[in-house]
């Protein structure tokens, strides 16, 4: 092979180190792999002229190095640019899988569809983003391969041209760094979020590294006496251990600073110091807190920041016990105490934790590798608990999709193109007909899949309707068809109602209460709203409806009543002869009927009951404000009453509005009216007078209609009085 001195460099590298670390008899594949790759590949470049193979190489010697994934991974690591578009040698997939197995076929599949992921607006949509990249991998490990692919990109941004790194750099903060975060790679998503600071923000990233640089110095001489008494005092009780001091990343520093809003001095967790004890597994708890109390007994610890994360791990399977003690020269230090196996897992990520778990093989690894999504999915899990049960959560119950625009829209799985249509706007889904989905025309109940790009169809012809409720996923969009549906049917039923009253005058019918009573009780609706509305759906014939209103048979009121009320509220009530007028004694001394507050009723109007749900029967007048309201509703509920014929005088409340000119006495004329009345009472008065003129409110009690009438007439010939009118209440 004709290869570079830097290639054959970094190929020789890559082998030493798998001959060690990967499983046995796996190094003859990842030279097969590197072969192939060259024979593919050979001295092309990417458009901004690094070498495509040497891309390929760095992001395999990461992966063996860096985050130390078996060699499966390291092979897909040497193999993913393969199918790179720009190359003159096709290569068919199917002889990778042919070559290396199904394992790196898969995974250099999710690869593939990664790629062709849009990332336009990965800002706005960085939790559905990650959660696409998860669903669309299949294999976690391809999420690994991307991270370290995106990672060798970051390291040679210099290479490419500016409109390309600002893409770059807004996917690797809101993407791959948050993900490395959560694989516990937090070596790699420090160098990420420092690298994206860099191209970012220059001048702040550049302030920080000459910053740190000045001050190396004198960090360095700060270290060595603090050090010094801890490493005594250890040494002397016979731990086996190293420490080191840890600068805290460029980032973290300037996110800090713009955060607390403090400048680099006032940094003070600038560096942690970290103490790595050599214990056995059985002794690593306990002795991580025998040094805790060693170095809280040298220097004065601030409760508040201690962080316990040996006795409950972080979700990523992050161990160590940090505290923040007052070191030497009044300065705040963080003090992170751990095993070498919890660095390790720190260092590595969850990788290095499976290892300390006595996982052997590929099987096992692959096993835990399928499981791992759990840990990307549900940051709030035990890796604990997790690694030894090995629960699979992945992303069953939810897709991803793109708007034309190239916006993520997250809908449960099986949702269809409708269900998309009322995510966006319930006008596009009243008026949806199809759309076309990755550039294909597709109908309503057409269902999507994780990645689609969609665009929807509408015409004002189309409305929603009832078999919608059938197919749609979202309760979104069952909710606003059901209201669309609604409001059409109140349509409808206006419609419904023109009509009937159309063909009745036509027919010399009246469409009276009792006619609109006796319909719904044929049909069996509750509502008159329903009847017209199956009248304009063309769902009852009107000839039918004719037949019906054209045969005099009357259901009495009585036998109404009884179908209402109970058998005990309605044996005491009183009916005439024909059992069709409820008769209302004037004592109102039955429980079961009241006069209506609304109209306040007074004997000798004529008037219809109205039967209540809890309050039993109401009196109101014919002319009582709700009265349309009530008979249009609810006919059934409505009957015929009058009053009964008696000698007897009872006491009735009425409402009497009274307007006229204002002169002195004027309001004396009209009480003494009342008073002098006999069997009449003034309940209440108010007067109100504005620029000579009056108006007033009387409330008083009469005996009945005719004694209300003769008030009025005597109330209107007294003097400055121009208008006396009945009120409703």
């Amino acid at each position: 092979m004709d290869l570079s001195e830097n290639i054959l460099k970094g190929y020789h590298e890559l082998i030493r180190h798998c001959q060690a670390t990967c499983e046995a008899g796996s190094v003859p594949e990842i030279r097969k792999a590197f072969e192939f790759a060259y024979n593919v590949i050979g001295d092309s470049n990417f458009e901004h002229g690094e070498s495509i193979l040497n891309h390929a190489l760095e992001v395999a010697f990461i992966i063996a190095t860096e985050i130390e994934l078996g060699s499966d991974s390291v092979i897909a690591g040497l193999l993913h640019n393969v199918l790179y578009a720009n190359l003159k040698q096709k290569v068919q997939p199917e002889e990778i899988k042919e070559n290396f197995g199904n394992a790196v076929f898969t995974i250099l599949n999710g690869m593939f569809k990664i790629n062709a992921l849009g990332t336009d607006t990965v800002d706005l949509h960085a939790e559905n983003y990650r959660s696409l990249l998860l669903a669309l991998a299949g294999d976690v490990r391809v999420i690994i391969l991307k991270i370290a692919d995106r990672l060798q990109v970051m390291r040679n941004l210099d290479n490419y041209q500016n409109e390309i790194r600002g893409r770059l750099v807004n996917e690797t903060s809101f993407l791959y760094a948050p993900l490395a975060h959560r694989l516990g790679l937090y070596n790699i998503n420090s160098e990420l979020l420092d690298l994206s600071l860099k191209y970012q923000k220059p001048k702040n990233y550049d302030y920080v590294v000459a910053r740190l640089k000045e001050t190396e110095k004198e960090r360095a001489n700060f270290v060595a006496d603090f050090v010094k008494p801890i490493e005594e005092k250890l040494k002397k009780r016979g731990f086996d251990f190293n420490m080191k001091a840890r600068t805290k990343s460029i980032h973290s520093i300037w996110n800090k600073m713009k955060s607390k809003k403090v400048s680099f001095d006032e940094v003070y967790d600038l560096f942690a110091i970290r103490i790595i004890l050599n214990s056995s597994p059985e002794n690593e708890k306990s002795e991580c807190w025998t040094v805790y109390s060693i170095v809280t007994e040298e220097y004065q610890a601030n409760p508040e920041r201690l962080r316990d994360w040996i006795t409950i791990p972080k979700s990523n399977g992050y161990e160590s016990l940090h505290t923040t003690v007052l070191g030497p020269r009044g300065k705040w230090v963080e003090v992170q105490i751990r095993t070498g196996r919890m660095d390790e897992v720190a260092e590595k990520g969850l990788a290095a934790h499976w290892r300390y778990k006595g996982g052997k093989g590929s099987q096992e690894f692959d096993n835990w590798l399928t499981g791992i999504r759990e840990i990307l999915e549900n940051p709030e899990l035990n890796i604990v608990d997790f690694i030894d049960e090995f629960k699979v959560n992945v992303y069953k119950d939810e897709i991803f999709v793109f708007t034309p625009k190239g916006d993520l829209k997250k809908l449960p799985r099986g949702s269809t193109l409708l269900d998309f249509a009322y995510d966006i706007h319930s006008d596009l889904g009243d008026k949806c007909v199809g759309g076309r989905v990755n550039d294909k025309k597709v109908g309503l109940r057409h269902k999507l899949e994780n990645g689609d790009h969609i665009s929807i169809e509408t015409s004002n012809n189309q409305k929603p309707k009832i078999d919608w409720l059938d197919f749609v996923v979202t309760s979104k969009a069952k909710n606003k068809i059901r209201v669309s549906l609604n409001e059409e049917q109140k349509r409808e039923a206006q419609n419904g109602k023109e009509i009937l009253l159309r063909k009745c005058k036509n027919w010399k019918i009246e469409l009276d209460d009792d006619a609109i009573r006796k319909l719904l009780k044929h049909y069996k609706f509750k509502l008159a709203s329903e009847l017209y509305f199956n009248v304009s759906k063309e769902k009852i014939d009107v000839l039918e409806v004719k037949s019906l209103l054209s045969t005099k048979v009357e259901e009495s009121g009585k036998a109404r009543l009884e179908e209402i009320l109970t058998k005990d509220e309605s044996k005491n009530l009183s009916f005439d002869s024909s059992d069709e007028y409820l008769i209302i004694d004037n004592k109102l001394n039955n429980v079961i009927y009241k006069l209506a507050p609304c109209c306040n009723p007074v004997f000798g109007d004529t008037i219809f009951g109205f039967v209540t749900i809890n309050d039993g029967i109401k009196i109101h007048r014919k002319n009582c404000p709700n009265a349309t309201q009530m008979i249009n509703r609810f006919p059934y509920r409505v009957v015929n009453a009058r009053w009964k014929g008696t000698t007897v005088k009872s006491s009735f409340l009425a409402t009497l509005f009274v307007t006229g000119t204002d002169h002195e006495g004027i309001l004396s004329d009209i009480t003494h009216i009342i008073a002098k009345d006999v069997g009449s009472q003034l309940r209440s008065v108010n007067i109100e007078s504005n620029k000579g003129t009056f108006e007033g409110v009387l409330k008083i009690s009469v005996y009945n209609l005719q004694h209300l009438d003769f008030l009025i007439h005597k109330i209107k010939n007294t003097k400055g009085v121009l208008s006396v009118t009945r009120g409703d209440k």
